[in-house]
């Protein structure tokens, strides 16, 4: 008999969701943990809560305040003498929002009765899951159903070995004691926009270094286009096309680095206090699985799953960051939701096709769907309608009236198929989108909506009627 209904590997968002909804459901379930903190206690949340999403939006949010104390309140008739900031208590204030809410998933485990386990998981055959402790001891477990949710890391380049000083990857961004004259960022993708952000604000002057020839090409380019010109002025030197080819430590008292790299000029040299490296994540199953456990892998170490979850053995199930799709959190939690679904017998299953993304710069940038490249390429024909921030009376009345909400519709059916927001607050605007087109709501469906006003949200409204021309504060483009 087994030990478990379900054993779960990974406490992150994908992991503790699965875990909590399968005991709900009635299941017994545990899940495993390798996060202790500097007490050697268990920690759960994954990289999500303890050096990922929570840290970093508690930075961002952090400097924000100081950003706006800086240079935007004389506007709102708000006098305040020279602002600095203390960066050892916004880390302290980081480290307890982070221990506030790992402690609570601590609370969560015991009052749905799962049982938490401190240790590094590893399936075997038979769905026996191995698990080390940090004194190296070891037991085995066994389960009807196991659930992977391990996570990823981030990865390496071999021009920038990490030394967890003055070369970091984006765990390390989130522990600097003072703020750097000069930081290289290394990636300008969603990471690095928002550490390279968090430290702009601060007093940094920020580099960005990004290989690629495209700024964030997987987002609408007009969205895309708005956001560099934005980002730029708040002071980020991006640099495309710039790919990084070697890098060497200063020696001395005098820490720092010099980055080379070569751009269509040519091989190029800069120095830094402190670099970033944010050049994506990879999932993180290296010793997650032994040799004969039947689980099969892809050639990036992506466990192969079908729509459901399942891997290529009967009961043995991964979600999350170790899976095709996009590394976001509340991806990962929903697939553990389902999988927990399913194990019980209930038929579950996810669109993966209305899972919405956002970067957490300021102005926020966030979209659902598909973008206006993506329609052109597939030869769908669609309406677009857009609406500036700088239209609405809620954002010019609290002087954040950059960006612009973009509405892509079927030009027949005027189904609505993608929602683009560069803003105040775009990450829960575009949300109301996601609710509307998980319903095949039209633009006109949103148009006929009521909206509170003054409110942001406003823009997502006059955004879905300007689709067919009925926008009412801006001058609706000709069709």
């Amino acid at each position: 008999m087994a030990d478990y209904d379900v054993i779960v590997i990974g406490a992150g968002p994908a992991g503790y969701v699965g875990a909590i909804r399968a005991s709900q459901l009635g299941l017994n379930t545990a899940c495993v943990e390798k996060w202790i903190d500097a007490d050697s206690k268990p920690v759960y949340g994954g990289t999500c809560l303890n050096t990922g999403c929570i840290p970093s939006k508690a930075l961002l949010d952090s400097s924000h305040k100081f950003a706006e104390a800086s240079h935007d309140f004389a506007v709102h008739g708000i006098k305040v003498g020279k602002v600095s900031m203390d960066v050892p208590a916004m880390i302290t204030h980081k480290d307890k929002v982070v221990k506030q809410l790992t402690g609570g998933i601590a609370g969560l485990f015991k009052a749905n009765k799962v049982t938490g386990i401190s240790g590094t998981g590893k399936l075997l055959k038979d769905k026996q899951v191995e698990v080390t402790d940090h004194d190296g001891k070891t037991q085995i477990l066994s389960a009807d159903n196991i659930i992977l949710a391990a996570g990823s890391v981030p990865i390496d380049i071999p021009p920038t070995p990490i030394d967890n000083d003055v070369i970091v990857d984006s765990t390390g961004a989130l522990e600097f004691q003072e703020t750097p004259k000069r930081l290289g960022v290394i990636g300008a993708g969603v990471i690095g926009l928002e550490l390279g952000s968090v430290w702009s604000r601060l007093g940094s002057e920020v580099i960005v270094l990004e290989s690629m020839d495209s700024f964030l090409p997987m987002v609408d380019q007009q969205i895309a286009k708005e956001a560099k010109k934005l980002l730029t002025k708040q002071g980020l030197d991006i640099r495309l096309g710039a790919k990084v080819t070697g890098s060497k430590l200063k020696k001395g008292k005098s820490k720092g680095v010099t980055v080379t790299f070569e751009d269509k000029e040519g091989q190029k040299e800069e120095n830094f206090d402190k670099l970033i490296v944010c050049v994506g994540r990879r999932p993180y199953s290296d010793s997650l699985l032994s040799d004969d456990c039947g689980v099969e892998k892809n050639e990036r170490g992506f466990i192969s799953v079908d729509d459901h979850c399942a891997t290529s053995v009967p009961g043995v199930f991964a979600v999350g960051d170790i899976v095709r799709g996009p590394m976001l959190a509340h991806k990962g939690s929903e697939e553990g939701v389902m999988v927990a679904e399913n194990i019980a017998g209930h038929k579950a299953s996810m669109n993966y096709d209305l899972i919405p993304s956002v970067i957490y710069t300021h102005p926020e940038i966030a979209s659902v769907g598909k973008t206006e490249e993506q329609l052109k390429n597939d030869g769908v024909e669609f309406n677009v309608g857009v609406f500036p921030f700088a239209a609405s009376g809620r954002a010019l009345a609290a002087n954040d009236a950059q960006g612009m909400v973009k509405i892509l519709a079927d030009k027949t059916t005027d189904r609505v198929l993608g929602c683009h927001i560069i803003g105040p607050s775009a990450a829960d605007l575009a949300q109301t989108v996601v609710v509307a087109m998980e319903f095949s709501s039209s633009a006109e469906d949103i148009g006929l909506t009521v909206f509170s006003h003054p409110a942001l949200c406003e823009a997502v409204h006059e955004a879905a009627l300007a689709v067919n021309g009925h926008a009412i504060h801006i001058a609706n483009r000709k069709k």
